[in-house]
């Protein structure tokens, strides 16, 4: 690439040392992460509490807790779309507000209805803000630590819901349930400061044209790249037939992979929310104690986040579609396996490699789907397998439920579990890599690739 010529930023992304630019993106990105998961998992906290104040049945209850993923599923359709016309750091800052303010304002519901209504308008930022922020953290991160970095990120989600049940234990009996909701404002007063701090994506301000904020961002990105006023900027992906960010998940051959996407996450999702809610359950039936049980969700969780950190790694080394299909298989395996008697020890590490298969996978399959789409599209792409997979973590609580009442053997409520993950495995499998961006560029590397070239002022 000669100087002053056309500089491709994807390339500059791709190949860029890490800097204290992507720390500052890192770290923010992660904020925000831990504070959505705080927000989700805090109605968990309050529900006992709750239940005696408003003298709630269990089914009252369960109706409370879905109008917050109902809220998510339409928040991961709708900002997803709308972050890729008016951009990723605007569409963020919407949904924190929306997620900390409707969170906070729960506190001073005055009935059930009232809390629902405010809980599913908190869902909208919660289920909102998740594919902008994965978004815009893979649009940023170096390509050799990609996978790794937005794992890295997402396993803020973990913290987030790990922190809420510790404060909820340290705060509540003193202070009462509304205590946490109190708490749930400081990302709504912090949002000058995230504004000033989180940048905007650079494909978007590129295709803008905003060709100053493009120079100092690269700047910032690669120091030792030269810059001039006749540096055109230029953004490598082939856009040709794209046109609505929707529309455009069906053309250029994603028609199949994207049907593929959407599979995978409602699988996914429903083993995630169908062991997050029954796994202590299914465990007493079996025999154990209610403190083991709760241990087995605590080894579940610790699980997700290595298998996340743990499978960005390998991603990074081999591809995330091999890692993914893997690791849906072996969760499968391991969930089958959980249905017999075995050691300690080895129920332990079977329930931590499901949580792997389930938690850590729903993470990756946020990376992949973020690598896959072109950045015009990358957050409608997330958005609607995200909204799509909601479906599934709705269905798979109330599936188990059912699955329970018909009263089958042990094992076969783990096989039945493990189902969805071989359906998740072959999904992942039959992803077309072709139809990516990485694929179709390297498929018309012969020929000058289209791009948006933005003359610099």
């Amino acid at each position: 690439m000669m100087e002053n010529a056309q500089l491709d930023i994807n390339t500059v992304v791709d190949k860029a040392k890490f800097t204290a630019f992507h720390w500052n993106v890192l770290i923010w990105c992660l904020l925000i992460i831990i504070f959505d998961g705080y927000d989700l998992v805090i109605y968990g906290v309050a529900l006992p509490l709750l239940m005696q104040e408003w003298s709630l049945s269990a089914v009252q209850a369960g109706l409370l807790a879905s109008t917050a993923l109902f809220g998510m599923m339409f928040g991961a359709m709708c900002f997803g779309t709308l972050s890729d016309k008016i951009g990723r750091k605007k569409t963020i800052m919407i949904c924190v507000a929306i997620f900390s303010g409707f969170t906070f304002l729960g506190a001073f519901a005055s009935s059930p209805v009232e809390f629902g209504v405010l809980r599913f308008i908190a869902g909208l930022g919660i289920g909102g803000v998740m594919p902008n922020v994965v978004a815009l953290m893979t649009e940023y991160a170096p390509k050799r630590i990609r996978s790794t970095l937005v794992a890295l990120m997402f396993s803020g989600y973990a913290i987030g819901g790990m922190t809420s049940a510790l404060l909820g234990a340290w705060l509540v009996a003193d202070y009462g349930w509304k205590i946490m909701f109190y708490i749930a404002i400081i990302p709504f007063l912090a949002l000058p400061i995230i504004w000033k701090c989180l940048p905007e994506s650079l494909m978007f301000l590129t295709k803008k044209g905003e060709t100053k904020q493009v120079a100092e961002i690269v700047q910032k990105i690669a120091p030792e790249q030269q810059i001039t006023a006749s540096t055109q900027f230029a953004v490598a992906e082939v856009t040709t037939a794209d046109q609505a960010p929707l529309r455009a998940l069906f053309q250029q051959g994603r028609s199949s992979s994207t049907f593929m996407f959407w599979i995978a996450f409602f699988m996914c999702l429903l083993m995630v929310y169908a062991l997050g809610s029954w796994l202590p359950k299914l465990m007493i039936q079996a025999g154990y104690s209610l403190g083991a049980s709760m241990i087995f969700l605590f080894a579940l969780n610790i699980g997700g986040m290595v298998g996340a950190i743990g499978g960005g790694v390998l991603a990074d080394k081999f591809h995330l579609k091999p890692v993914l299909t893997i690791m849906f298989a072996v969760g499968a395996v391991a969930l089958i396996m959980l249905g017999f008697n075995s050691p300690q020890a080895v129920l332990y590490t079977l329930i931590a490699i499901a949580g792997a298969a389930t938690i850590g996978s729903q993470i990756l399959l946020y990376t992949f789907v973020a690598q896959f789409y072109p950045a015009t599209v990358r957050s409608t792409g997330m958005g609607w397998a995200s909204g799509i997979g909601r479906i599934g973590a709705i269905v798979g609580p109330v599936l188990t439920g059912a699955l329970l009442t018909f009263e089958l053997p042990h094992q076969m409520n783990f096989l039945v579990i493990a189902i969805p993950g071989v359906i998740a495995a072959l999904a992942i499998f039959m992803v077309n890599l072709k139809a990516s961006v990485e694929g179709r560029i390297a498929e018309q590397k012969v020929d000058a690739p289209e791009s948006v070239a933005l003359a610099g002022k």
